[in-house]
């Protein structure tokens, strides 16, 4: 009689530089696969904790990182599983370990979900639906423009290295520590960015901004004005400068990501021209104390 085989029980470990080639084959060519859209790549947090596999057979079937960044924020930054594994069993193995290691190192975990099948998974893990991040847009034949309204002696120059501390202190004074950056994510968002700029206030930098170019032309990912300094204009004055730098070059649109809850910022950007596309990704937040 022949003997019956067990399966390969699917086990956990950290992930590590080794695992590079197999993670990289996860992420694109499986079908269940969340990334966080950031400016880091997902294996960029190799080395960083919780960054967990879930391995059979000696093969990588799953992984999940959420490593805290900036510090007592941690976003879902990879779930990926493959094709032989079901999805919510790969998250009973990896989630429980991931939360044992961010005790006492994270306060909560953030996501952003756009497919309905992690977006199941953390309703069912105790994490909420609490707001949307929606999208608008600015083109050169809207015919509103934040150019008339932008301050005439704002001091406005391109961003440098040596600025980075100052940028992160207005990061941090600006938003919630839900979108606040790390000075290493404001130095990687510096090197990728197709235009940055800060404004100046008796030598002081007191508000930025750090846009991106893709094929449709600006978006604008990152603006912030230290509070001490808001109400001047300055907000507008970024944006202004980015929309002329988008009809001088003749780019399709100008785009910016925000919160739906986030009134201020809605109403500077449509104050400026700029229209909601429908476009909406949610948030999902867990508060782990």
């Amino acid at each position: 009689m022949r003997a019956m085989l067990t399966p390969a029980v699917l086990t956990l470990r950290q992930a590590e530089e080794e695992d590079r080639s197999q993670l990289t084959n996860l992420l694109h060519f499986e079908t269940y696969v969340h990334r966080h859209l950031d400016w880091r790549r997902p294996l960029d947090w190799l080395g960083k904790s919780p960054f967990l596999v879930g391995e059979r057979s000696g093969r990588l079937s799953a992984a999940l990182a959420c490593p805290p960044d900036p510090s007592r924020v941690a976003w879902l930054r990879l779930f990926a599983v493959g094709t032989r594994e079901e999805p919510e069993n790969a998250w009973r193995l990896l989630w429980p370990a991931a939360l044992e290691k961010l005790a006492g190192k994270a306060e909560e975990v953030v996501a952003i979900p756009v497919q309905g099948w992690i977006q199941n998974i953390l309703s069912k893990s105790n994490f909420e639906h609490t707001h949307d991040v929606v999208v608008l847009d600015w083109h050169p034949s809207n015919g509103k423009s934040a150019i008339e309204d932008r301050g005439s002696q704002t001091a406005m120059r391109v961003m440098r290295d040596n600025d980075i501390a100052s940028v992160f202190d207005v990061d941090r004074s600006s938003f919630p520590a839900l979108w606040q950056n790390s000075k290493e994510t404001i130095h990687l968002a510096l090197e990728q960015a197709a235009v940055a700029t800060v404004v100046e206030v008796d030598g002081r930098v007191v508000a930025y901004q750090i846009s991106t170019m893709s094929s449709q032309g600006l978006h604008l990912a990152r603006l912030a004005v230290h509070p001490d300094y808001q109400g001047r204009h300055f907000a507008l004055s970024l944006v202004a400068d980015l929309q002329e730098r988008t009809s001088a070059n003749q780019e399709h649109r100008l785009s910016v990501n925000t919160q739906d809850i986030n009134t201020p910022s809605l109403g500077l950007y449509e104050r400026a021209g700029f229209k909601r596309t429908g476009e909406a990704f949610p948030v999902y937040q867990m508060a782990l104390s």
